[in-house]
């Protein structure tokens, strides 16, 4: 992985509000529900690895559990120091890291969310290296839930949008469907960063090669992200009630889950 060109990308306080933006809000409320289904009562320790600016972070300290942040890059934990600031919510820690050497010791969390790094660890080796340390610092029995991008994210992005009329994104297409690693060797920082996207499959091998237990892959957006104007019909009640109910109905469709953007896999120590 090439650390310091996503430390560059990730400079541009990207993560500051997006997934309050129209085009990433379903993955945010969507990752959420999934998330608040392995929730309890108790006051749970989380870590959130890769947490960028504390948007589960934040959300979760507010319901009484106890959440370590940790991020690559020295913008995204300046923006939670802000955030941290500004609304008065303390977390546990907010740490500057590195998914494959965490900082904290060994069975320390009942719930890790590793919601980034993933994407950006070209490497096998090192995807399996964040996962073991995922391992290590999970209590017996904690979970684990981790999202991945799908190989096929940008084939359906480049034609919604149009940019396949731009020939070095067309290219960038052609690489990430034939290996999965997507380098950005251009400005635009639409066209993302150094990043590797997955198929179902290897997801499912990472993960059980780690020494996790997989259970099972959710796809978070599923064919919502398609939705034209999601901005507003996110205030029609009903609109939105069918939306969720027929993206749960076939979130774990095996025939379908690779067609999302994101795919969340849950796993357990």
């Amino acid at each position: 992985m090439d650390r310091e060109k996503i430390k560059h990308f990730y400079s541009h306080a990207l993560e500051e509000n997006r997934l309050e933006s129209e085009e990433f809000k379903l993955e945010g409320l969507r990752t959420k529900e999934i998330i608040s289904r392995y929730l309890s009562n108790n006051k749970l320790e989380i870590l959130d690895i890769g947490g960028a600016a504390g948007f589960y972070s934040f959300w979760l300290q507010e319901q009484g559990h106890h959440v370590s942040l940790v991020d690559l890059s020295p913008t995204n934990i300046e923006l939670a120091k802000k955030r941290s600031a500004s609304s008065g919510v303390i977390l546990s820690k907010m740490d500057v890291g590195d998914a494959t050497n965490l900082k904290y010791p060994n069975q320390q969390f009942d719930i890790v969310l590793l919601l980034g790094p993933l994407y950006h660890l070209t490497d096998r080796r090192e995807r399996i290296s964040a996962l073991a340390e995922v391992k290590r610092v999970l209590k017996p029995g904690g979970i684990l839930i981790a999202a991945f991008i799908s190989r096929y994210a940008s084939l359906i992005d480049v034609f919604l949008k149009d940019l396949v009329i731009d020939d070095k994104f067309f290219q960038l297409l052609k690489t990430d469907l034939l290996t999965g690693v997507h380098l950005n060797d251009t400005d635009n920082l639409n066209y993302f960063t150094t990043a590797y996207f997955h198929t179902p499959n290897e997801i499912k091998s990472e993960v059980s090669e780690s020494g996790l237990t997989f259970e099972k892959l959710i796809a978070v957006e599923s064919f919502g992200w398609t939705v034209k104007n999601f901005k507003e019909k996110e205030n029609n009640k009903s609109y939105m009630n069918k939306l969720f109910e027929v993206i749960q109905l076939v979130e774990t469709n095996e025939d379908l889950i690779a067609t999302s953007p994101h795919i969340i896999a849950i796993a357990r120590n």
